[in-house]
């Protein structure tokens, strides 16, 4: 299979990029910073996946080179805890450029080959921060709530050509993304989870697998998330 998977320097990206490509899958990563994989079935793209223009020519380029993508991962994404009257406009700014904006470019250039093709998965990471509505996180939550409205509608403008979009919803791993968390917040989701526990990054790519998986062509427009939260 052929995977584009954005967010690739670090964290969830790096793990899925290196675990697909052990696998013998090419993959086409991305992130602002430069490329932390040496594989030969990798190629990096050094972007900022809000930027119109970088998104296009990124994709434009691996169509050239591939032919086909089988796999859309839209991992790259921000987070910010903030009470409301404290976030400044700026952070606001960043978390809806790179969690919705970004997630929406990828979508619509990468969908345009899908459809295409007539064949496809994109998988949207949405967080528990959105059922659990937790405080502290309103703009990461609602940007994150913005892309599960989006998975669902994607997946019926996509449906018709073969495309099945949906979405994962992690709890709390072991990333940059969280260190700035303090440890009282994450045991206090975890209380929450029916399974009390971090999540680990391959419980993500278990359902990744999962959605993406010939034997899911009729699941679309879903949003999975994991530890019990409901």
């Amino acid at each position: 299979m052929n995977f584009v998977i954005t967010g690739t320097s670090k964290g969830l990206g790096k793990y899925l990029a290196l675990s697909y490509l052990s696998e013998g899958h090419s993959v086409a990563g991305c992130s602002r910073s430069e490329s932390t994989i040496e594989h030969p079935l990798y190629s990096h793209h050094q972007l900022d996946v809000s930027s119109e223009n970088d998104v296009a020519k990124m994709i434009r380029k691996v169509v050239s080179d591939h032919k086909v993508i089988d796999a859309l991962i839209n991992n790259a994404g921000r987070a910010s805890m903030n009470h409301i009257l404290t976030t400044p406009s700026r952070t606001a700014d960043e978390l809806l450029r790179t969690n919705f904006l970004g997630t929406f470019l990828m979508t619509r250039e990468v969908g345009k080959q899908m459809c295409r093709q007539k064949k496809g998965a994109i998988v949207n990471f949405s967080t528990v921060a959105v059922p659990l509505a937790l405080e502290g996180e309103a703009v990461y939550a609602s940007t994150k709530s913005a892309i599960e409205t989006f998975t669902k509608i994607t997946a019926k403008e996509l449906g018709h050509f073969g495309v099945r979009v949906n979405a994962v919803g992690p709890t709390p791993v072991e990333t940059d993304l969280i260190r700035a968390v303090p440890p009282q917040k994450i045991a206090e989701i975890i209380d929450q989870q029916a399974i009390k526990r971090m999540g680990e990054a391959g419980d993500v790519k278990n359902v990744i697998d999962f959605f993406i998986s010939p034997a899911s062509q009729f699941i679309t427009g879903q949003v999975l998330y994991l530890g019990g939260v409901a």
